[in-house]
C-alpha cells in the first residue's frame, strides 16, 4: 500500500479483534517509532498486549472494545511538543496502516496511570494511538472543503490541490478540522513556493496541526513548497 492509498484507506476505529499482532509487524512499526523519536526528539513508546489501559466505564462509554495495543505520544515538555506529537504519531498512524492494522487517536478516555507508568521520568504525555486489527475498517469522516480551510482554486498549482486534499483527510479532535493553508504567492530564498498553515484554536488543536501538516507535506510532495 503506498502512502496515497493509506491516508485514503485510513478512518479512526474503535472496537478491535483478539487477532494478535505478529511478530513482523510489532517489528516494522517498532522500527518507524524508533525513527519518529529520533527525527521528531520524542518519546513515544509502543505498548503490546495490555488490556488494562482501556478498560474502564470511559472507554466504554467512548464505544472502545478490545484494545490491547497502543502508542504512547510523548516527550520533554516543550511549547512545540503537542504538534511535533501529532506530527510524528500520524506518521506511524500511517504506517500501521500500510501494514494492516488499523488505528485511532485518543485524547481522554483511557486509564491515565497506567498509560503514565509507561513515560521516561521527566516526559509529559500528549494523546494515546489505539492501535490492533480492526473489528472494521471505520467510516470516512464528514468535511469541509477545500474552500473552507485554504484558498484554493481551480487555478492553483495540482501539488497545492492535492496537499489540501490530504489535509483535509487528516483526523482532527471532534472532527474540528480547524485550521487554515493559505498559498501566499511569495517564494523563499530557493525559489520555492511558500505555504502558510494557521491555527484556529479549540481543542487539541495543536495536535491537529502537525497532524495536518503530516497529511500535506505527503500530498504536496517533497521539494514543491516551502512553509512560511
Amino acid at each position: 500500500m503506498d502512502i496515497k492509498t493509506a491516508i485514503e484507506s485510513r478512518h479512526s476505529v474503535r472496537q478491535y479483534t483478539e487477532e494478535p499482532v505478529s511478530a513482523d509487524v510489532r517489528a516494522a512499526l517498532e522500527q518507524e517509532v524508533e525513527s519518529c523519536n529520533s527525527r521528531g526528539n520524542l518519546h513515544m513508546k509502543l505498548v503490546w498486549d495490555e488490556p488494562e489501559a482501556f478498560d474502564s466505564a470511559m472507554a466504554h462509554y467512548g464505544k472502545f472494545s478490545e484494545v490491547r495495543n497502543y502508542l504512547v505520544v510523548a516527550g520533554s515538555p516543550a511549547a512545540d511538543l503537542d504538534e511535533r506529537g501529532g506530527y510524528r504519531g500520524e506518521h506511524i498512524t500511517l504506517r500501521a496502516q500500510q501494514l494492516g492494522l488499523s488505528s485511532c487517536w485518543v485524547a481522554m478516555t483511557f486509564k491515565r496511570r497506567y498509560v503514565r507508568s509507561h513515560l521516561e521520568r521527566g516526559d509529559q504525555m500528549v494523546v494515546v494511538i489505539a492501535l490492533g486489527h480492526g473489528a472494521t475498517q471505520g467510516v470516512a469522516h464528514k468535511s469541509k472543503t477545500a474552500s473552507d480551510v485554504s484558498n484554493a482554486t481551480a487555478d492553483s498549482p495540482a501539488w497545492f490541490s492535492h496537499g489540501v486534499e490530504c489535509a483535509l483527510l487528516a483526523p482532527t479532535a471532534m472532527n474540528q478540522q480547524s485550521f487554515s493553508i493559505t498559498l501566499t504567492g511569495d517564494t523563499n530564498a530557493n525559489g520555492l513556493p511558500m505555504v502558510r498553515l494557521e491555527n484556529k484554536g479549540g481543542a487539541y488543536s495543536k495536535v491537529d496541526l502537525g497532524i495536518v501538516r503530516c497529511h500535506f507535506e505527503l500530498g504536496a510532495g517533497e521539494g514543491t513548497f516551502a512553509w512560511a
